[in-house]
């Protein structure tokens, strides 16, 4: 029988992660400290905003990661998703968002990473990070690290997300623990009145699309479905245990921030800063050289995990051909997406720098996180409406979960997620210019779904076009046609 160039051209990824790897990579993934500074500088009112998006966002989440990845397993997560459920533009333009807020996100990741690691160095190197040709130059070598690890391999890259939850762990842990001796001998920096929604709760709104942001990361793993051993027995507990896990450290970090700063926190630096000023307090001063060791490994796991979780989109569209068909390559003895990894490094590597121009630093931070909320929660529309679309639609379900779960967790997933989209339009407290901030937010979405639409329609068309010309000019003429 012939074989079909389909098949043989078809790449094939090593299943190199199990259960352990996945709830670890859950909670690299999902729990970033990075974003808690951003969001406890608002005050007590974020507590219970945490609590909200954890019932009607994250919950929602885990139903939809474990429904979808049952039905359509597989590599390319939210794109394939979309794609089965509401077609292939729908699936395209949510592969894109996840990817290109990816763009955007890893650039914030290299300026913490700059941030913090400077507390290695001790007492006096605290104003590295405003140099800009260090800050470039860290962050650049950084990034470049992590995707050459990803180029190897998710065999060698997934230690650096293991080592990167292990680093998220212990510093949450010592955050926790010096705030829970701050309030047990000195009592908590906040009181009953911070936990009010304020009077003018214009800043406040901006968290609700940032913490909804924060507890994306239950679908990166399914993202590389072809890479899970026994994807569907390993994915359920593991959402569960990661999912868990990384609510439970979000609270409790943000409480702690609360108890020890106040809302006087910096964005960039605050976990830090209050670790080292709670250190302090306490006479154990020591402690902040290897805390901020741990946390410089954790923010390097978060790197790896999106670089390394974000890159299969590309590879996927391009072996669908909506992108350059290259990207779809697979490195011929790490069978690893080289192409887009690099591409994606690449991209990543320009805002890095664009990172150091303009804007003061906490703003440039702020903005570029804000879009990449927009972005990051497109797919999320998709998925929770994927949900709510087999609960109206199918006379049985034919997934993990009955019509009434799949109905209930898709409305209130969805419903969130459009509302966390609307207010992170609302500018947070760092931003010096509201036209400026809505420019950038309104233009730069509006750029990215443009491009989106421009790759699927008019360049996904011509290749389309392009292969149908290459097949019949391959194709033989029969005899009696030439004899004619």
């Amino acid at each position: 029988m012939a074989t079909t160039p389909q098949s043989v051209e078809q790449p094939h990824l090593i299943r190199a992660l199990g259960r352990r790897d996945l709830v670890l990579l859950f909670v690299v993934a999902v729990f970033n400290l990075n974003v808690v500074p951003s969001i406890a500088a608002n005050g007590g009112v974020t507590i219970w905003l945490w609590i909200i998006s954890l019932l009607l966002f994250f919950w929602p989440q885990g139903i939809a990661v474990i429904e979808l990845a049952h039905r359509y397993p597989g590599e390319g997560g939210v794109y394939l998703w979309a794609k089965e459920v509401f077609g292939d533009f729908h699936g395209f333009l949510s592969g894109w968002c996840y990817w290109t807020n990816n763009m955007l996100y890893v650039p914030t990741v290299m300026l913490y990473f700059v941030g913090v690691s400077v507390y290695v160095l001790g007492p006096g190197h605290q104003a590295l990070p405003d140099n800009k040709l260090f800050a470039a130059s860290v962050s650049l070598a950084l990034l470049a690290l992590l995707t050459l690890l990803n180029i190897l391999g998710l065999g060698v890259g997934k230690w650096i997300n293991n080592v990167g939850a292990v680093g998220t762990f212990i510093a949450a842990a010592v955050l926790v623990g010096l705030g829970i001796v701050i309030w047990s001998r000195f009592g908590a920096g906040i009181t009953a009145a911070d936990f009010k929604i304020p009077a003018n709760p214009r800043f406040v709104l901006n968290s609700f699309g940032v913490i909804c942001f924060g507890l994306v990361g239950l679908e990166l793993a399914s993202v590389m479905g072809d890479e899970i051993q026994d994807p569907r027995r390993t994915l359920p507990g593991a959402v569960a245990w990661g999912g868990l896990l990384s609510g439970i450290l979000y609270i409790a970090a943000t409480l702690t921030l609360l108890i020890a700063v106040g809302k006087n926190v910096n964005v960039l630096q605050g976990v830090v800063q209050a670790v080292t000023g709670m250190a302090a307090r306490v006479g154990v001063s020591w402690i902040s050289v290897p805390f901020a060791l741990m946390l410089s490994l954790a923010i390097a796991g978060i790197g790896s995990a999106w670089i390394g979780g974000c890159s299969r989109i590309p590879f996927v569209a391009g072996l669908d051909s909506y992108m350059p068909s290259w990207l779809g390559k697979v490195h011929p003895k790490y069978a690893t997406p080289y192409a887009a990894l690099i591409v994606q490094a690449i991209v990543s590597g320009v805002l890095v720098i664009l990172n150091f121009a303009g804007a003061g630093v906490q703003e440039t931070f702020q903005k570029l996180l804000s879009l990449a909320v927009v972005l990051q929660l497109v797919p999320f529309v998709y998925m929770f409406g994927a949900l709510v679309k087999f609960a109206v639609t199918e006379s049985a379900p034919k997934g993990q979960y009955g019509r009434i779960t799949l109905f209930l967790a898709g409305t209130s997933g969805f419903l969130t997620t459009i509302l966390g989209i609307a207010l992170v339009f609302f500018p947070a407290q760092q931003i010096t210019s509201l036209w400026s901030y809505e420019l950038w937010m309104f233009g730069g979405t509006a750029f990215f779904v443009g491009l989106a639409a421009f790759f699927f329609f008019v360049y996904g068309r011509r290749k389309a076009s392009q292969k149908i010309q290459l097949a019949a000019i391959a194709t033989p003429v029969p005899a009696s046609e030439v004899r004619r």
